[in-house]
């Protein structure tokens, strides 16, 4: 019997066997690769077994054990360290600010992130998006322009109006 042949022959049963060890079918489908490609390597002493399939069964059996330490480990290791800090919830205006970027389009959003959250000039964006620098400007100028339309409309803005009507 060749590899191929193998494989098509066993390979969903083995890929059932590691569900069921594993609970998680991407996880399975994890381990089944590695013990398949693991028996290619070796296939000219594997293909003279009574019953390769039940050395993948083993390789399985390995790679499951394996993870299920390595989990263990992670979580031992997150149980011994402190927690995070606490972080403050964002401010009313940074709310505001990522609701009216979320609204823009993807190449001006990218463009204003570059631009004034990594410092990044005019001519290091146009280098990064593939764009000129005019064009670069223009996306600068058109974030702005909406981002100031966006915000000049937001709730906060209406309720300080609101405000402002009532005391006059």
């Amino acid at each position: 019997m060749d590899f191929d042949d193998f494989y098509r022959d066993t390979a969903r049963r083995l890929a059932r066997y590691a569900y069921g060890l594993t609970g998680d079918p991407v996880e399975a489908q994890d381990l089944v690769q590695e013990a398949y490609a693991r028996a290619w390597q070796r296939w000219r002493r594997l293909s003279g077994y009574d019953d390769p399939e039940a050395w993948l069964r083993l390789v399985v059996n390995r790679l499951s054990a394996d993870r299920w330490r390595r989990l263990g480990i992670r979580r031992a290791r997150a149980a011994a360290e402190p927690p995070p800090p606490t972080v403050s919830a964002p401010s009313e205006d940074v709310v505001l600010l990522v609701r009216a970027m979320r609204d823009l389009p993807e190449r001006v959003r990218r463009a204003l992130a570059l631009h004034y959250l990594l410092d990044r000039s005019i001519a290091d964006i146009a280098t990064e998006t593939g764009a000129t620098p005019n064009t670069v400007k223009s996306w600068l100028f058109r974030g702005r322009t909406l981002l100031a339309a966006a915000l000049e409309d937001s709730p906060a803005k209406t309720n300080e109006k609101e405000v402002a009507r009532r005391d006059r």
